[in-house]
């Protein structure tokens, strides 16, 4: 903990490109999750969707999914915040962060809590089939 957390730019499901340092002065939380579309994270997405995070927290989701695929998911459940597509080079982020299921070909459930300074503060990584809790994300930014 206490480490920078790797820079990345990626496209979110609008094709927007999106900076983790452009989020400098807040704080992040940086959840990857496997693919759109599936039940656990659906169930995940939805928890964070539902939640009241500080004003000064903003949510990024990322996945291996394309752009388009994530659009399409982002419409039909109506998530608030911006889902960002590791699709290619496939991975690359979800690797430099260590969350990458080289088996699989997909993130692992890890999410980090990054400092308006652009430190890690938190994390977990859980396997593909694990589900996080919500709950412990509050606790963290508490």
């Amino acid at each position: 903990m206490g480490d920078l957390a790797p820079d990345f730019e990626l496209k979110d499901q609008h094709g927007t490109p999106t900076r983790l340092s452009d989020h400098r002065g807040t704080r992040v939380v940086l959840v990857f999750f496997p693919l759109a579309f599936s039940g656990i994270c659906f169930s995940e997405l939805s928890a964070l969707a539902s939640t009241a995070f500080p004003d000064d927290v903003r949510i990024l989701g990322v996945s291996v999914d394309s752009m388009f695929t994530l659009r399409a998911w982002s419409d039909q459940e109506d998530f608030a915040f911006p889902l960002l597509s590791d699709f290619w080079p496939h991975g690359q982020v979800a690797q430099a962060y260590g969350v990458f299921d080289e088996e699989k070909g997909v993130a692992r459930r890890g999410t980090f809590i990054i400092d308006g300074g652009g430190a890690i503060v938190w994390s977990i990584d859980n396997p593909v089939s694990t589900p996080r809790d919500v709950a412990d994300y509050l606790k963290a930014l508490s």
